[in-house]
């Protein structure tokens, strides 16, 4: 790290520390004993987006001694109070032994990217915002761990892979099953042909969000709402427009996120593409249901592979998050869940000359270890953009009730124009990319 990363880091924990600490004690952590690293080695890292998953990963990125949390922001001032109070709170109990003042509120996130001594970010916004923020952090020389769905387009997508390529960033997609073993046997498996060829991918997620209206309601006190929208559309201010609920909420609502296509679909067709060898690249076919006779969504590869998304593969075989079925096998897999047909394909370890994929140490600690080796994560912003361009794909051809063809070498579907359009969103000002 650079001489002034870690003089801003040291300065600005020394000062923590000296607003607690009597005179001429310094706590143990402050040296790096305790398990702590020295303030010299500690990421420093701002938090962007409180809500669900910025609020489940506190714990762990609190939990991580060589990472420290100096910034919290949020368009929710409430939100945002809860955060600096859980971050000051951990740190008093297991950082100075004693009260703590450490951690900056923002409104706006702008101001969080411009401080030199802040590291890393984690995102943690609705989708809508993701492009927007991540492209500016790469400006801003920050290192990068975005949520998934990546994007709110295709075009979004592939902006953040240019900014984070341009400036040199490690950017974490927290597409957080590849870091799981039994997702990277799975798909071992596969790529060493133990099923033998693989000829279908059945993944079991969720539908497309749409169109969707609600009353006004007064707008509830310490809420920026105009910031909350921000690129999208302007749009009065109701509860469940906002809600993080997935039973409802914002991922339901096609002007912020792609339902659980994207939602789900993040998760389950990254792993089905991982599978099947094809990061980097895409299909080239793309039929929704009730077309051209598909039962299901449909998505063909030049390779042969269809993949499909149902919750029932043929044989009335209940789809366990990921199926993938060759000539001579199947393999299922899921969170806490690895089956094989036969069961033996399953029992046979990965052998030394086989292909291995890799292997992570966990998705925020491969991040962490990225960031000070400056390689590429498990789930790098390409894959993150890869994956992403599926589930829009799976979507345009969902809204649009027509079956799309695609060029994963061009990116660009092929002629449609009509669909081609739906490739990116216009932004309300004064955002943009």
């Amino acid at each position: 790290m650079a001489a002034g990363k870690r003089m801003s880091r040291r300065t600005l924990l020394k000062g923590a520390a000296a607003a607690v600490a009597a005179p001429y004690i310094v706590p143990a952590s402050a040296l790096g004993k305790a398990g702590w690293k020295p303030p010299s080695e500690r990421f420093t890292v701002g938090f962007i987006g409180i809500g669900n998953m910025g609020s489940a990963h506190l714990g762990g990125f609190l939990g991580d001694k060589s990472l420290q949390i100096v910034a919290a922001c949020d368009v929710d001032a409430v939100k945002r109070a809860r955060a600096r109070e859980t971050i000051e709170k951990h740190y008093a109990e297991h950082l100075t032994g004693d009260t703590y003042r450490g951690c900056d509120e923002y409104n706006e996130f702008e101001k969080l990217l411009a401080r030199p001594d802040i590291d890393a970010v984690l995102i943690a916004t609705p989708d809508h915002w993701h492009a927007l923020i991540a492209v500016a952090a790469a400006r801003a020389g920050k290192d990068i761990y975005c949520e998934k769905p990546l994007s709110l387009t295709v075009r979004e997508a592939w902006m953040m892979v240019d900014a984070v390529r341009r400036y040199g960033r490690v950017f974490q997609t927290g597409s957080q099953q590849r870091s799981e073993a039994n997702f990277r046997y799975a798909c071992e498996l596969v790529r060493n042909g133990r099923i033998g060829q693989l000829q279908t991918v059945h993944v079991n997620i969720g539908m497309p969000s749409a169109e969707k209206y609600f009353p006004e309601e007064p707008v509830r006190p310490g809420l920026d709402w105009d910031r909350w929208l921000g690129p999208a559309p302007w749009a009065p201010y109701n509860s469940e427009r906002c809600s993080g609920d997935y039973g409802g909420g914002w991922r339901w609502v096609r002007d912020y996120s792609g339902g659980m296509t994207t939602d789900w679909g993040a998760h389950h067709f990254d792993i089905g593409q991982w599978g099947m060898g094809m990061d980097g690249s895409g299909p080239v076919e793309i039929i929704p249901p009730g077309v051209d006779g598909a039962e299901n969504l449909t998505i063909r590869y030049a390779s042969g592979v269809t993949m499909y998304r149902a919750s029932r593969a043929p044989g009335d075989h209940p789809v366990n998050g990921v199926l993938f079925t060759g000539t001579e096998g199947k393999v299922e897999v899921n969170r806490g869940y690895l089956r094989t047909w036969p069961e033996e394909i399953g029992r046979t370890p990965i052998g030394p000359g086989d292909l291995h994929l890799y292997r992570s140490p966990g998705h925020r600690e491969d991040w962490v270890e990225c960031m000070r080796s400056r390689k590429r994560p498990i789930c790098d912003v390409e894959i993150g953009a890869s994956t992403i361009t599926v589930c829009h794909l799976a979507n345009i051809a969902s809204w649009l009730g027509r079956a799309i063809r695609w060029d994963p070498a061009r990116r660009e579907i092929i002629g449609d124009e009509q669909a081609s359009r739906w490739l990116d969103r216009p932004k309300r000002a004064p955002w943009h990319l």
